[in-house]
């Protein structure tokens, strides 16, 4: 029997009203482990392959033939924009079936959440905040809301498990399955996952279940890739040294942009226009310069804006709007936005992708490539990298086109080995203890040292976590006063504790800054961090506004809209970089490949910049002398193990070596004086790697390094081993140490 036959009827009919002549493999494969099986399931397929549905019609059938007495299934995903999408989507197919769909945030009405708890049934759609927030507030409604649970289905899993949000989903499922007394299955959908069997030990945690991973034989997908590169000012390196581009040039622009235009964003400019793109940026200042920028080409040519802005600071009101646009076929517009338009929102059809410099990971990379190639066209994405023409006597590695050698490491490992980064699971959550420990504490009530060290310390992802760094955060929660004993010699939450707890920002475990609403009249238009003075000017939602007024009291900044251009600043941090992209960036920097989607410019560049390499010997040596006593040293580290063995340096080496003026580039290089040889800096430095060393050797003195969001309120032993034990890669670096000459 094929699995199609064993769907419930109105998925049938769904089916074959959309003229599906077939289910894709991972919906066969799917349909058959969540129907054949009691173990949870992780999808891993590529984007717009059809997941949520491989997840749902056989949920829905199942509930189709037996339906659930209170909810039974949650839907958790990262973002609310994708439960948006997604209820739409699910809506109409489970309103054949009569089975109810709920969906759960910020944005949602209170009558329509207040129905969902009056009637709990069908499928509860929720972000892992919100979730935290019914566990909290509705702590004795989770029986009656849940006990039928019987799936819980994990949408773009690999955004979650790269820090504390995703380990706080998975104490939340913990933790509303005791309460409930249910053990649902578990089903992560994904279409970058690194590790997928560490990411199937992860989804299972506290189970007792195992996770079935189906093997899907990708097909053969071509790509639109092409990457240039551009200087920006002066002549550019395809102009100054003739080389031959490995791949044939672009049509002719469609449009140009004026004559004074910053060279890569005219390059954009001149090919977006009557078509449907994202233009990709790896931060919210950048998003806003170039939005900004790219309307000042419209107005300089007298025609109408076609360029969108999307990003995390933004009110709800304009992402949604420039959603809407997107969706429009008839419209053709462009939008410039950050990861928020990564994940899988439906914003239609899209003819093309541009990526300004390399973002940080394969994932982002495949991601973002994946928003394009919908609906019979080929995933494109146009990658353009802007460099500073350097100084005609710059050192060495700031001359070194560093963007430039990422994003073509980014493309070639995937290529190559369809490599993608494996999760980072071995943490050490201390901030996630801290909050876990007084939603629990705010929910339930009074409990005994022992009772709340039973509901806490026994979530599976605290594993690494011991009973004597629990006391000591206890400890300190009492001198703080976030928590107070009761006469009976309980726990409650403390004064201190009820300020942060009753907050609504304390639902959310993400890194968070106090922002300013920043409003001209009646329009919001988003959010800041740090306002300037009255009568400065801000960037937001892609213009630039005067600062009229600033109410500190109620954070809001009130502004009129002006011309001219400022840089935005939102708060925003670079991501981290795995040790392989490093490793494939110096394999280009050696090899002498000239990839296909290379353009005339990016391949001059490439050219340069191998040739000042090779005889330098900067890809070849390690460590480089750049006159006198001033070095350079490629380690050609990942971020947290660049960041162990800088440390190191600093902390066990730069006495021996006289070492000094250390100046670090993370993760690329670091320059220093030393009054040694370079024999003897690699002797020291592998003695030093080799020597017993307990990571807490690498903490400064006087250091307490503030990582995650309440850190602040962890006693600064743990703050120092969360960052020494957690966060520092010393395995990573000693393996680098060893291949040293």
């Amino acid at each position: 029997m094929h699995i199609i036959d064993e769907y419930a009827p109105f998925i049938q009919d769904f089916i074959y009203q959309n003229h599906w002549t077939s289910l894709r493999a991972i919906q066969v494969a799917a349909g058959d482990a969540i129907l054949h099986t009691d173990a949870h399931v992780l999808l891993a397929a590529s984007t717009a392959s059809g997941k949520t549905e491989a997840a749902f019609f056989p949920i829905l059938t199942q509930f189709y033939e037996e339906p659930p007495t209170s909810v039974g299934a949650i839907y958790i995903a990262p973002l609310k924009a994708l439960i948006n999408d997604q209820f739409q989507r699910l809506e109409t197919l489970c309103a054949e079936a009569d089975i109810p769909v709920w969906h759960w945030h910020g944005d949602v009405s209170q009558s329509h959440k207040a129905k969902l708890l009056r009637y709990p049934s069908g499928i509860l759609q929720i972000t892992p905040e919100s979730l935290e927030a019914l566990l909290l507030r509705k702590h004795a409604a989770i029986p009656k809301l849940f006990h039928d649970l019987r799936y819980i289905v994990i949408d773009e899993i690999h955004s979650l498990i790269r820090g504390d949000r995703g380990g706080q989903t998975l104490c939340l499922i913990e933790r509303l399955s005791r309460i409930a007394g249910v053990n649902p299955r578990r089903i992560g959908l994904s279409a970058t996952i690194g590790d997928p069997e560490s990411v199937g030990a992860f989804l299972a945690y506290g189970t007792g279940r195992e996770t079935i991973i189906p093997r899907i034989q990708a097909t053969g997908t071509k790509w639109r890739l092409s990457l240039e590169h551009f200087y920006c000012q002066g002549a550019q390196a395809g102009q100054t040294e003739p080389t031959t581009s490995a791949m044939p040039a672009l049509a002719a622009p469609t449009d140009t942009a004026p004559d004074a235009a910053d060279p890569g964003l005219g390059y954009i400019f001149s090919h977006t226009r009557g078509k449907k793109c994202l233009i990709f940026v790896n931060s919210r200042e950048e998003c806003e310069a170039v939005t900004t920028t790219l309307r000042q080409y419209c107005e300089a040519r007298h025609e109408p804006d076609r360029f969108l802005i999307h990003h995390g600071n933004l009110s709800a009101a304009y992402r949604e709007t420039t959603e809407e646009i997107m969706k429009d076929e008839e419209t053709y517009q462009t939008t410039v936005t950050t990861a928020t338009l990564e994940l899988g929102i439906d914003i239609g059809r899209l003819e093309r992708a541009f990526q300004i410099d390399a973002p940080f990971t394969v994932t982002s990379f495949l991601q973002r490539m994946g928003r394009t190639g919908r609906r019979n066209l080929p995933p494109e994405m146009w990658f353009v990298i802007r460099e500073e023409l350097p100084e005609p006597r710059a050192m060495l590695p700031t001359t070194i086109p560093w963007k430039l050698l990422q994003a073509i490491a980014l493309i070639q490992l995937y290529l190559e080995q369809r490599w993608v980064e494996p999760p980072r699971l071995e943490r050490m959550p201390y901030s996630l203890l801290y909050h876990q420990t007084m939603s629990t504490l705010a929910s339930c009530g009074e409990m005994s040292p022992a009772a709340l060290a039973s509901r806490v310390l026994t979530l599976h992802y605290f594993h690494r976590i011991s009973a004597e760094d629990y006391q000591c955060l206890l400890r300190h929660l009492l001198e703080i006063d976030h928590i107070q004993r009761t006469e009976q010699g309980g726990l409650i939450v403390g004064l201190a504790g009820e300020r942060i707890v009753n907050a609504f920002r304390f639902y959310a475990v993400f890194q968070e800054n106090p922002e300013y609403t920043v409003r001209c009249q009646s329009e919001e238009l988003g959010t800041i961090v740090q306002p300037p003075p009255v009568g400065e000017k801000l960037a937001i939602a892609g213009r630039v506004w005067e600062v009229e007024e600033i109410d500190h009291k109620r954070c809001v900044v009130y502004c009129q809209p002006v011309k001219g251009k400022v840089p935005a600043y939102f708060g925003d941090c670079p991501g981290d970089i795995h040790t392989r992209i490093l490793e494939r960036m110096r394999q280009v920097l050696i090899e002498e490949t000239m990839y296909p989607y290379l353009m005339q410019n990016a391949a001059a560049r490439l050219t340069r910049a191998r040739k000042s390499a090779a005889h330098a010997g900067a890809a070849t040596e390690p460590l480089v002398c750049l006159g006198g006593n001033m070095w350079c040293f490629f380690p050609w580290l990942g971020t947290y193990a660049f960041l162990a063995l800088e440390r190191l340096l600093k902390r066990k080496c730069a006495s021996a070596l006289q070492l000094s003026g250390l100046d670090v580039y993370r993760p690329y290089f670091m320059i220093f004086k030393m009054q040694a040889s370079k024999e003897k800096f690699f002797a020291v430095l592998k003695a030093a790697a080799e020597a017993p060393l307990d990571p807490m050797e690498l903490v400064y003195a006087g250091e307490v390094p503030y990582f995650e969001k309440y850190d602040t309120f962890l006693p600064e032993a743990l703050v120092k081993k969360g960052f020494a034990y957690g966060v520092l890669d010393l395995a990573g670096m000693r393996q680098r140490i060893r291949q040293l000459p």
